[in-house]
């Protein structure tokens, strides 16, 4: 098994062709470049773009989806292997965790969700993961301000930015995958706790 690129992208079948043709020369390069390819599953809009490109180059395409989405036809049953789950969290969940790094193409409020999930986890110190977000034609523009915003108004540390790399292309994600930017995470998140970590939910009654 290769290493797996995890992407997160829209299922929009409504785009400007322009992002189909960035994420299949995405798919193509990931091949090149030694990598598979996580991902969501579906078989729509840019994703499946991407995973059919993937596929089309003799690369190993995983998918995580959830069951009510296979039952809409919505699946890419051609995938190498196709993880059919319950929920969105346990989608997200498992494609993190199968992942090696990351990177972000252009997408809605799902995609969105995924960024700063990883942004999250990355802050907290629970990932190393290299993660890369694709500025297409300057599609995140908006975003980077707000971030900055976040941090001119002291809601987030001035290492925010750092928590992720900017690709203006598709073209540069290899770059930015074998430089990833170094962050450090808050002294909170790096100092060991106290007590033994659990994965079980804890609850504390006042």
């Amino acid at each position: 098994m290769p290493k797996l690129l995890c992407v997160y992208c829209s299922s929009s079948a409504k785009l400007d062709s322009k992002y189909y043709e960035a994420g299949e020369r995405l798919g193509r390069a990931m091949v090149a470049n030694g990598w598979g390819l996580v991902y969501g599953g579906g078989n729509a809009g840019l994703m499946g773009v991407v995973a059919r490109a993937v596929k089309a180059a003799g690369g190993v395409v995983v998918g995580v989806i959830p069951d009510f989405m296979t039952e809409r036809e919505l699946a890419y049953h051609e995938a190498d292997e196709l993880v059919v789950v319950a929920t969105m969290r346990e989608r997200k969940r498992i494609m993190a965790e199968r992942a090696d790094a990351f990177v972000t193409l252009p997408g809605g409020i799902g995609t969105l969700e995924e960024l700063t999930e990883i942004m999250t986890e990355r802050y907290l110190n629970l990932s190393a993961k290299p993660l890369v977000l694709v500025n297409q034609d300057g599609f995140y523009d908006d975003l980077l301000k707000f971030f900055e915003r976040m941090v001119a108004e002291k809601f987030k540390s001035p290492g925010l930015s750092d928590l992720f790399s900017v690709a203006a292309n598709v073209d540069e994600v290899w770059t930015r995958l074998d430089e990833p930017g170094k962050f450090t995470a808050d002294a909170l998140w790096t100092k060991k706790a106290r007590g033994n970590r659990t994965d079980e939910p804890r609850s504390f009654n006042h």
